[in-house]
């Protein structure tokens, strides 16, 4: 498909720019354009469009507002060293993104459509990558129904839009390690939704999350809920614990925990470094006493947005204990940089995960 490309009749002055990407955040400062492209039943996506960020004029009937059809993935665009750009592992994220639509009844989204929606995007606004250390464009494509319907079915009529985020740190505390609580709420169930990125998940772990900040914590851990003893995910990352023997383990894709791109390619980086890394089953019980005989060392989170960060501290209604020192793991220093100087082009990509886009 071709883009229709339409002119922004206001874009931010350079100034102003500048000044709001020196310090930019996390997740609130946004770029002048956005992509949208259209589907209806019958005709399939058309009408793809490249033009200036606004408001999405939406019928209060639109099904999206009732029936919560609506998915999206996050991702980022990094600098390289020669000052070209480029994405990490797009096809990935464009392979999950019609996993959680086929889940959510939506239709599929053809997946060079989406990389290419990605490149239009971040090649318009790449003038607004940050200057801070660490920075990238976050880029959010998601999709909702805009069909005014009431009642139970898929919708017929959905729109795809991709926006960015201009992003800095994604913990506000800026700590070498963070401090999660373990919840009371569960993230998922079998056979649910969980390993769909669909904003039904988050909706619900807003409560949680938010009384692990109440309590002075950076995030919240989930366990699972059946027996509500085998750890899942954070809110919003992968975990993965390393022993004092060279075993690495992470919670293993049952149908209730997202199967994060961060994940995949730590597990294929810490293979490759002559790690024992297996996907097991691992409770809570196990995570204190191992941590409070040493057994265990390090306890890494991962995800698009922080990347790679090190667990220092889990606390919970019986307790609190600290894993290693309390502070940054050293296996976890190593994959962040083996993984984020793939990423900006400081390390070599033996595996093709970058795609340069201009």
């Amino acid at each position: 498909m071709q883009f229709n490309r339409l002119p922004h009749p206001a874009p931010v002055p350079g100034a102003t720019r500048d000044q709001a990407i020196a310090n930019p955040g996390f997740g609130t400062l946004f770029t002048d354009h956005m992509i949208t492209v259209d589907y209806d039943e019958g005709k399939g996506w058309h009408s793809p469009t490249l033009g200036p960020r606004g408001p999405i004029s939406l019928d209060p009937a639109a099904s999206v507002l009732h029936y919560a059809q609506e998915i999206f993935e996050g991702m980022k665009a990094y600098k390289l060293q020669d000052g070209s750009m480029a994405l990490f592992r797009p096809e990935a994220n464009a392979a999950r993104f019609n996993k959680s639509a086929a889940r959510l009844a939506m239709p599929d989204f053809p997946e060079d459509l989406f990389v290419e929606a990605v490149k239009e995007v971040v090649l318009a606004d790449k003038d607004w990558f940050p200057s801070v250390e660490g920075g990238a464009l976050y880029i959010r494509p998601f999709m909702f129904a805009t069909e005014a319907f009431l009642g139970v079915r898929p919708a017929k009529q959905y729109k795809f839009v991709v926006i960015l985020s201009p992003a800095g740190n994604y913990f506000k505390s800026g700590a070498p390690a963070v401090s999660v609580w373990v919840s009371d709420y569960t993230r998922a169930a079998p056979g649910g939704t969980g390993e769909a990125k669909c904003g039904g998940n988050y909706a619900a772990s807003l409560v949680p999350t938010g009384e692990a900040f109440a309590k002075g914590h950076d995030q919240v851990v989930f366990l699972d809920a059946a027996e509500r003893k085998w750890i899942e995910e954070l809110g919003g990352m992968n975990l993965f614990f390393v022993f004092d023997d060279g075993r690495m383990i992470t919670p293993p894709l049952r149908g209730t925990i997202l199967p994060g791109i961060t994940r995949d390619s730590i597990l294929t980086l810490a293979r490759e470094q002559g790690l024992d890394v297996s996907e097991e089953m691992y409770s809570i019980d196990q995570w204190r006493a191992d941590a409070e005989s040493g057994k265990l060392v390090e306890t890494m989170a991962c995800g698009t947005a922080a990347v790679v960060t090190s667990v220092g501290k889990v606390a919970s209604h019986d307790g609190e204990f600290t894993i290693g020192s309390g502070g940054p793991g050293q296996l976890t220093g190593t994959i962040r940089e083996k993984l984020v100087g793939i990423q900006r082009g400081t390390v070599e990509d033996t595996h093709g995960w970058v795609m340069k886009i201009d």
